[in-house]
């Protein structure tokens, strides 16, 4: 896209993302290397929940890097929108439920430390640039159309569910679920709905791919770390309903980012022929 309608952030925002990339590093490490990085965790995790939030801190580490590769303002409005969404519920959330953390060591505060400060920088940039039009996007068909509101409302209303009536929403899940990691999950589902909200209204090429690599990770790592984890530990129900409930929900996750990825690269593979 020219600059002219699609301008660079500023130095210091690539240079807040390489830091929040560093710490999805060690994020990521919950999935790939659980054990190692398990102990040093601001609060303690069972081996699902670890693996399911490395799943996540994996796809936003491929997401955060999106960012600096293009370094634009499409797609950096969907990241920053999606990581605003993210961090300001996760850091209610802790504050909620303090109790998991133990403020005798340093990992809470740092916790709390890159949140706040991720809230703060999202914000603050999204607040100055909320004038800012979106950048010229593509033109969707009837049934990308049609399809995305409902996309939305399913996240949006299964999001709201585990931030207000955690313990009710998370039933479905395969493993045991507590209140606060409930509350945690929330911010995934709602990050995703806001995502969607800002494609829906206006799909600039990269913010369609981003998007769709984002669900595509998340609905991928989060099937395949329960996979790994139960071949493991061997707690999990696979024909229960609550556990096909879960695979069918993060696996229409992921078949939708890669329609999304598909489509994406449609409009790109036309751009360049054009």
């Amino acid at each position: 896209m020219p600059t002219s309608s699609n301008p660079p952030f500023p130095a210091a925002l690539r240079l807040f993302s390489v830091a929040v990339i560093i710490v999805l590093i060690v994020g990521a490490g919950l999935f790939f290397a659980p054990v190692l990085v398990k102990p040093g965790w601001p609060w303690a995790v069972t081996p699902f929940n670890a693996r399911f939030l490395g799943g996540f801190y994996t796809a936003e580490m491929v997401v955060m890097a999106a960012l600096l590769f293009w370094n634009r303002w499409s797609p950096g409005r969907l990241v920053l929108v999606m990581a605003f969404i993210f961090t300001i519920i996760v850091s209610v959330a802790s504050f909620i439920n303090l109790g998991y953390f133990n403020f005798g060591r340093k990992a809470p505060w740092l916790w709390f430390l890159v949140y706040l400060a991720s809230v703060a920088v999202s914000g603050l940039f999204l607040w100055r640039a909320r004038a800012r039009p979106s950048a010229k996007g593509v033109t969707l068909n009837p049934a990308w159309r049609g399809y995305m509101p409902v996309e939305l409302a399913i996240l949006g209303l299964y999001g709201v569910g585990l931030l207000l009536f955690p313990l009710t929403f998370s039933s479905i899940w395969p493993w045991p679920v507590d209140a606060f990691h409930a509350q945690v999950y929330s911010a995934i589902f709602l990050a995703g709905a806001g995502g969607i909200y800002l494609v829906w209204r206006s799909a600039p090429r990269e913010e369609l791919l981003v998007l769709g690599l984002a669900q595509f990770l998340v609905g991928l790592l989060a099937i395949l770390g329960l996979v790994i984890t139960d071949a493991a530990v061997h707690r999990i129900d696979w024909t229960a309903t609550g556990t096909l409930c879960w695979l069918a929900l993060f696996g229409w996750i992921g078949i939708s980012g890669a329609f999304k990825l598909y489509a994406a690269s449609r409009y790109f593979s036309s751009q360049s022929a054009s």
